[in-house]
């Protein structure tokens, strides 16, 4: 296995853990927590998939800058959407940068409070796994077209 290939394999495996998780959390666990009220599982299941969601997001960032490096070595070009894959990598920098403000506003506004917050707390759920497909999808645009 080349250089580049482990890199895409760990770039894989953090997506398939951080889209993965998200999908079972607001697939799985979310409708029951907000048909019932009582985000008591959700809490236990969130707490758990942090401790392999956000190692896999780093993992994510990591090679994900290292792809990106290599598709499109100047850093500068990366937000300038000029051609296939510099859109790609623009919008997904894009889709980063709002996973992020989704991710630290619920982590430090919602989640101390999840049971007085769980339907504000339920759209950001959505939204980050919506933004987690997305990232598969442009990361599959990228290499399929």
């Amino acid at each position: 296995m080349t250089h580049d290939q482990a890199i895409l394999l760990l770039h894989v495996l953090g997506a398939s853990v951080w889209t993965g998780g998200h999908l079972v959390l607001a697939i799985g666990f979310l409708p029951g927590a907000l048909k019932s009220g009582d985000a008591t599982l959700l809490r236990a299941v969130e707490t758990r998939f942090e401790r392999v969601g956000i190692p896999a997001l780093i993992v994510q960032i990591a090679t994900g800058i290292m792809l990106a490096r290599k598709y499109l070595p100047d850093p500068s070009t990366w937000l300038a959407f000029q051609g296939k894959v510099g859109a790609h990598i623009g919008a997904k920098i894009v889709l980063l940068g709002v996973t992020l403000v989704f991710a630290i506003h619920a982590r430090v506004r919602l989640v101390p409070h999840m049971g007085e917050r769980l339907k504000a707390l339920a759209f950001h759920m959505i939204v980050v796994t919506v933004l987690s497909v997305l990232f598969v999808v442009l990361g599959l645009g990228i290499r399929a077209g």
